[in-house]
């Protein structure tokens, strides 16, 4: 292994300022990227879906868990998949290892689920043998043909205004990668961090950051101000647009 040399403080300080230009660099471009999905057009859903939840029957709507914002991450957990049925597919075990507190999405009107073929008998299994919490729903239909998650992992984002249900964006690959935590869920949908620094179109709504931060078994209502713009559209008033 040929390391790279050693260096005084002086000349690393030296060294990490100048790549933390490129890191910059990185950082505007990755809020331009999400800035541009928030202009996305949006795909109507008119087909109806139904999956299997811990509840009983569910729909594409009651995913939303009443919420503005659904992102759909499909993991490969059915018995065709290495590791059926102790062990959903390796890399979507490590994609669920990495999901933060759910709290953190669900103050910004978003709900994070996953979704398998598998039965619901395992999936609560499995959940309760990796220490997994985000709600899981047991796929029923064409849904994952529909949205490009049959043959390989991939995470939607939908939004819904009232009971109308719209695709917003879609990534996956390697593209999944960065997924996990609570900002990098939000810059994937349609109205991002909801943060008054952000580029985004006139309408969406936006608090000051921090603000709205909270320790993750403190927040409530108020903690959660696009639910006032959800209120707004549900009185009549459309959705933003980038027209």
């Amino acid at each position: 292994m040929k390391t790279p040399p050693i260096v005084s403080p002086q000349e690393w300080e030296a060294a990490r300022q100048e790549l933390l230009v490129e890191e910059k660099q990185l950082t505007r471009a990755r809020d331009a990227l999400a800035a541009k999905r928030r202009r996305m057009p949006w795909q109507a859903v008119e087909k109806q879906y139904e999956f299997d939840g811990p509840e009983g029957k569910a729909s594409l709507l009651d995913l939303f868990d009443g919420r503005r914002q659904l992102i759909v991450y499909r993991a490969f957990f059915q018995p065709d998949v290495f590791g059926w049925p102790d062990h959903a597919c390796r890399g979507c075990s490590m994609v669920a290892d990495h999901v933060g507190h759910l709290a953190h999405l669900n103050a910004r009107d978003t709900t994070l689920v996953f979704a398998s073929p598998a039965p619901q008998a395992d999936i609560e299994r499995l959940k309760a043998r990796m220490g997994w919490t985000m709600p899981w729903y047991t796929l029923t239909d064409d849904f994952d043909t529909d949205f490009g998650v049959d043959e390989w992992h991939g995470t939607n984002a939908f939004i819904r205004d009232g009971d109308r249900v719209f695709r917003t964006y879609f990534i996956n690959a390697r593209g999944d990668e960065p997924l996990g935590n609570t900002w990098s869920y939000l810059d994937m949908t349609a109205l991002g961090r909801q943060e008054t620094w952000e580029d985004s179109p006139e309408g969406y709504p936006q608090t000051p950051p921090y603000e709205w931060w909270n320790w993750h078994d403190a927040y409530g209502d108020s903690a959660e101000p696009a639910r006032e713009w959800l209120a707004q559209t549900r009185r009549g008033a459309r959705p933003p647009t980038t027209s």
